[in-house]
């Protein structure tokens, strides 16, 4: 799933990353980007035909690696719990080197920058989805997880918590351990969602 892009254009999108970080979604721009890449603007533009292709591209790099990882990091000996662990792990190590990809998520205006990038953060969404109701609905079929709500509801109070984990660590500028904090995240969830 992950979109064949070139050595540059992976460089131009991480750069755009770190502005997003530093900056927000105002800050981005082909100037500020050519600036940060040490190159002309003219030069950005042989990769990419606007600001709006870049964050799509960023966007779709997440997303196709999202799904590369989560492939590699869940096996079919593990059990449900076991599962949802290295799911998360995964994320949260990516993360952690990698905290560009989260402000790309999370900037502020983004959302409303236009409708093929809410697409793509749709895209993004989806593929958590394709991997972690699978690994829920294992979970509840066996009597691992509750039963009590849908898999579905699972799926989102999952997902909305892990959600307001790497915002919180946005919005603190990455200063705490997420990998430490993440883990406290995936012990309280799998306390709330395992059966008792």
């Amino acid at each position: 799933m992950i979109q064949e892009i070139s050595d540059r254009q992976l460089d131009i999108i991480e750069a755009a990353g770190k502005i997003l970080t530093a900056l927000g979604i105002s800050g981005l721009t082909i100037k500020n980007l050519a600036k940060e890449m040490k190159f002309s603007e003219s030069a950005i533009y042989r990769h990419f035909n606007s600001k709006e292709e870049i964050i799509i591209a960023l966007l779709e790099y997440l997303a196709g690696n999202m799904d590369q990882r989560y492939s590699t990091a869940i096996t079919a000996g593990q059990s449900p719990v076991e599962k949802f662990r290295a799911l998360f792990e995964s994320q949260l190590s990516f993360f952690k080197n990698n905290p560009h990809f989260v402000v790309a998520v999370f900037s502020d205006g983004l959302m409303e920058a236009s409708e093929r990038i809410n697409e793509t953060i749709l895209k993004i969404m989806a593929v958590i989805m394709k991997h972690l109701a699978p690994i829920v609905n294992e979970g509840q079929l066996k009597g691992v997880f509750t039963n009590a709500i849908t898999t579905e509801e699972l799926v989102h109070i999952v997902m909305g918590t892990f959600r307001l984990q790497m915002y919180k660590w946005r919005v603190a500028r990455f200063q705490f351990d997420i990998e430490r904090n993440g883990e406290n995240m995936i012990q309280a969830l799998l306390t709330i969602i395992k059966n008792k």
